[in-house]
């Protein structure tokens, strides 16, 4: 398949040979199998080295971007180095970190030598190809703290791509660690990202419950240091630990308790919200609950689908309890269409006799999106709502006739009929009695309104707010009044005593 372009040489100049093509390996080689893919492409160490080549090239622009920052004490430097990070994090090797560490640390530091022991396992034909680069440049030796932090955050990432999520789990411990002792508002930025990879190898792991009582201290940690975007992604990892184990009680006394400022971070606001809404559908809270999710899938960046397919989900199920049908337009997003289906179903299934149906035919997704028992209360809420409008609709209806338009479909329809009745009377969801010897339920009449004292009561709240009103304002417009008057005779004081001082 490789043919060398003939050659042309001079040879009164004697001009050295010309290198041979770049061909580029197949699709789907991995970048590491150098020596097998040498076998069939020649030049492929050639190119392989090249490609280091520009990756080490950006991360010493990294590098660069870094000190600036800590020197200058510019955030937004060191903002743009994790962003840049992201963009190279498929092209990073362990030969390239290698080099890196040796260009960014102090070869046979504590530091160099820990984050150098969890590339040690990786392919030895990758550190080969990448030690060539590394020969070639001088190292740059550097201790900032600043530096060391990315150093931990760059192997971090680099572990929990490959897998090695163990690996991962100690690296996060150590980085941890070494934060508890740094207060530079400069490393906040870069400690955020250490937070939320610390819960998430931990996580990946099935340990979550072994670090909350780190994260609340480091929480408290930073709320000392006035590390604000800390305390964003800290709080976040705390809710999401706390729903990780249905821990909803503990959660929203956290979040209640939380310190409150202005956010810094849309994509930490974001699951904010959604944690928020989770918590309060739980309790009960469902216009709350909408209003968080709703809000937390407009603000959250379109390439988060995942996570926008999840608020869609959730905010469904709420405005399916608050008795409102979602607009067919949700269920129909791009990319959303097939995750959504269920709730679709459920959405046009919602009479108390088909929700069983589509509850058990996608009951594994409905357990996976932990929903199943929102969906149990559902039905519930159905069954209420319409007993409810029966009760407005009919002065006297048999208990069988009741189960009927309730389609329950049990053994003995009339005695669960009469105890779901039983249960709204006592919970005051509908005014009634039962006449057990007859088997009827009968409402009692609605009586007059505007015989009570419910609109004088109303009319007095609607009084007193709008005096309550009046008075602040006419207590506003007096203040600002009289210091508009105390300004003027300032004023007037001012230029009398300059003209005293000029006669």
């Amino acid at each position: 398949m490789t043919t060398d372009v003939p050659v042309l040489e001079d040879v009164e100049m004697k001009e050295p040979q010309a290198p041979p093509p770049i061909l580029l390996p197949p699709p789907g080689l991995p970048p590491s199998s150098v020596t097998r893919a040498s076998l069939f492409f020649p030049h492929t160490k050639h190119i392989l080295l090249i490609l280091l080549s520009v990756v080490s090239v950006d991360l010493k622009e990294i590098v660069a971007l870094i000190e600036t920052g800590a020197y200058a004490k510019e955030i937004r430097r060191i903002v743009r180095a994790v962003r840049l990070t992201i963009v190279l994090r498929k092209k990073l090797t362990s030969g390239v970190i290698s080099a890196f560490l040796g260009y960014a640390l102090v070869p046979g530091s504590e530091v160099h030598s820990r984050l150098s022991s969890y590339l040690s396992k990786e392919d030895n034909h990758d550190m080969d190809v990448d030690t060539a680069t590394s020969a070639a440049q001088a190292p740059a030796k550097h201790a900032l703290p600043e530096l060391e932090i990315y150093c931990y955050l760059l192997v971090l990432i680099f572990l929990i791509d490959k897998k090695r999520y163990e690996e991962a789990k100690a690296c996060s411990s150590a980085s941890i660690a070494r934060l508890k002792i740094l207060n530079r508002r400069t490393v906040d930025v870069l400690a955020a990202r250490l937070y939320f990879y610390y819960s998430y190898s931990h996580e990946l792991t099935n340990s979550l419950a072994e670090i909350r009582g780190n994260l609340l201290a480091l929480h408290r940690l930073a709320t000392l240091r006035r590390d604000e975007l800390g305390q964003e992604t800290l709080l976040n990892l705390l809710l999401r630990n706390y729903l990780h184990y249905n821990l909803y009680d503990q959660a929203e006394k956290l979040r209640s308790k939380a310190p409150r400022f202005e956010a810094h971070s849309n994509q930490q606001f974001c699951r904010y919200l959604f944690y928020h809404g989770k918590i309060m559908t739980i309790q009960l809270e469902y216009t709350d609950a909408k209003e968080s999710l709703l809000q937390a899938a407009r603000k959250a960046p379109l390439r988060a689908q995942g996570f926008r397919i999840q608020c869609n989900k959730w905010a469904i199920i709420v405005r399916l309890l608050l008795g409102e049908i979602p607009e067919r337009t949700v269920f129909m997003q791009k990319g959303m269409k097939k995750a959504l289906t269920p709730y679709f179903e459920l959405t046009n299934n919602r009479r108390p006799g088909a929700l069983p149906a589509v509850a058990d035919k996608y009951a594994g997704t409905f357990s996976q999106d932990r929903t199943h028992n929102l969906i149990v209360r559902l039905r519930h809420n159905v069954i209420r709502t319409g007993l409810r409008n029966i009760s407005i609709s009919y002065s006297r209806i048999s208990l069988a006739d009741v189960a009927k338009k309730l389609r329950l479909d049990s053994p003995n329809p009339v005695a669960d009929a009469e105890s779901i009745v039983a249960k709204a009377i006592r919970d005051g969801a509908i005014d009634a009695t039962i006449d057990h010897a007859g088997g009827w339920m009968v409402s009692k009449e609605t009586g007059d309104v505007y015989s009570t004292n419910e609109p004088q009561a109303a009319f007095n709240s609607r009084i007193a707010f709008c005096l309550n009103v009046h008075n602040e304002a006419e207590k506003e417009s007096s203040e600002k009044r009289r210091e508009r008057q105390q300004q003027v005779e300032e004023l007037a004081k001012h230029i009398a005593e300059e003209d005293d001082e000029e006669f």
